[in-house]
């Protein structure tokens, strides 16, 4: 079996940034984090937790650390998809980096009987996903009007942060490669 999912991320709306992911249902937490940060196009620096409608919500899925205050419920590289994901329509959530806070809204969409595939795809998706580190939702905002204004005094140290140079441009906002994702998610 194979767990279809809408990956969306939270508070980001013009355009909206969302991924579709098939995932076979053995596939672990951690594996799916994996997922999801190949098709977001992150790097997977920062820490992330599972749970199921964000912060203060039980259980947290994620990797125990002796450097954690507040210990997770349930190990996600232990625990797999199908323990959690019973039910076509049942959502969950997904934060990662604690500090920038990217929260997304995990709907399981379908149930498949495809037992073919031993890696994920991902098979749709909208918006290009804002550069990790950039602060967030609010500090996307920021970056993306930072960028796009010459003379703004941040202007010339964000095109370098973001490893452009002068005269290049930030990709448009709407931009989704299916074939480039899909690459990279396949490698998980």
């Amino acid at each position: 079996m194979a767990l279809q999912f809408k990956i969306q991320l939270k508070g980001i709306s013009k355009p909206p940034v969302w991924r579709k992911v098939l995932v076979p249902k053995n596939f672990t937490f951690h594996d799916f984090h994996r997922v999801i940060q190949a098709a977001f196009g992150w790097q997977d620096y920062h820490l992330y937790q599972f749970s199921s409608q964000g912060w203060d919500s039980y259980p947290v899925i994620a990797i125990p650390s002796d450097d954690d205050w507040e210990k997770p419920d349930m190990n996600s590289e232990k625990t797999k998809l199908s323990k959690i994901f019973t039910e076509e329509k049942q959502t969950y959530s997904y934060i990662y980096d604690f500090g920038d806070n990217w929260e997304h809204k995990i709907t399981l969409e379908k149930i498949t009987d495809d037992n073919s595939s031993k890696t994920a795809s991902c098979i749709g998706g909208k918006g290009a996903c804002p550069p990790e580190d950039c602060g967030g939702t609010w500090g996307y905002g920021s970056f993306l009007d930072v960028i796009s204004n010459p003379e703004d005094p941040e202007h010339d140290g964000m095109l370098e942060w973001a490893g452009l140079e002068e005269g290049e441009t930030w990709e448009d906002v709407a931009r989704f490669d299916l074939e480039e994702v899909n690459k990279a998610v396949q490698a998980v």
